[in-house]
């Protein structure tokens, strides 16, 4: 569920007094710890797949890095939809995780030997049309000699995404500090494409959105025609195992981090 922007009481309580109209009915098959460790990815997901970029059957989706467990949510939701999902990997212990899932990724594109040339692959699976939607894990902002030796490395540059991107595309970021120069946006604009950020505290930030937030969590989360089951869970969320409470200072260490390759769940 959620607590209103005028709630009175923390999250943070043993027990605490809720509207009803603030909550949703978990399903009685799905465990605590599964639930907890999914509803952020799920949101996530549904928000950039259906309110900023209303994938559709037939559409050509490019999900980075996605073997994350946002990444793992996106692909499935997106094959739930009928799109065709294109994918990119870090490590070949994550291709071949991608290789499993059924129904089968389009393309999976292992990045992590820098030999892949990610816009060239695109173009040539969509026959140089370019995808329709692209959901990032971040960009590269610089050249590489200005990128310092970390993550990025892995990550397309900016130009990629605007090269790879189809007319009249979607290119959903989780880059906060995305900068776009005057050809970027030229680029943009002759495709007639758009930029959407992908923030998932949006819902919380007016009471205007929080009944979305909630529609999402009984409509886009739940409703999938499997009785008694959240969807998002039928496909396969890249969860770890429960930690216990006096381990708990160490996994956010982990997650901070970044170092942290499936989400993390606090069994109390």
């Amino acid at each position: 569920g959620i607590l209103p922007l005028d709630s009175e009481e923390s999250g943070l309580c043993e027990v605490i007094l809720v509207h009803e109209h603030y909550l949703v009915q978990k399903p009685e098959k799905v465990c605590w710890a599964a639930a907890a460790g999914t509803v952020r990815d799920g949101l996530r997901a549904y928000t950039a797949l259906h309110y900023l970029a209303q994938a559709s059957p037939g559409r050509a989706v490019l999900v980075l890095d996605a073997a994350s467990p946002f990444g793992t949510i996106a692909v499935q939701l997106a094959q739930h939809r009928g799109a065709k999902v294109i994918s990119t990997a870090h490590s070949l212990e994550d291709k071949q995780f991608l290789e499993r899932l059924r129904p089968p990724v389009a393309r999976v594109m292992d990045v992590s030997h820098g030999k892949i040339d990610v816009a060239e692959s695109c173009l040539e699976e969509t026959g140089g049309l370019g995808v329709d939607i692209v959901l990032d894990a971040g960009v590269k902002l610089y050249s590489a000699e200005d990128e310092s030796a970390s993550k990025s490395q892995l990550l397309p540059h900016k130009h990629d995404i605007i090269t790879l991107l189809g007319v009249g595309g979607h290119w959903i970021t989780t880059e906060k500090n995305l900068q776009l120069d005057p050809p970027d946006s030229h680029s943009l604009f002759l495709k007639g494409a758009t930029v959407s950020f992908l923030n998932d505290e949006i819902w919380n930030l007016s009471q205007v959105q929080q009944g979305k937030y909630l529609y999402i969590l009984l409509l886009g989360i739940w409703n999938s025609g499997l009785e008694n089951t959240l969807f998002l869970f039928y496909f396969r969320p890249q969860l770890d195992e429960p930690i216990p409470l006096y381990e708990a200072k160490v996994s956010m260490e982990i997650v901070q981090k970044n170092q942290a390759r499936k989400r993390q769940v606090i069994q109390f």
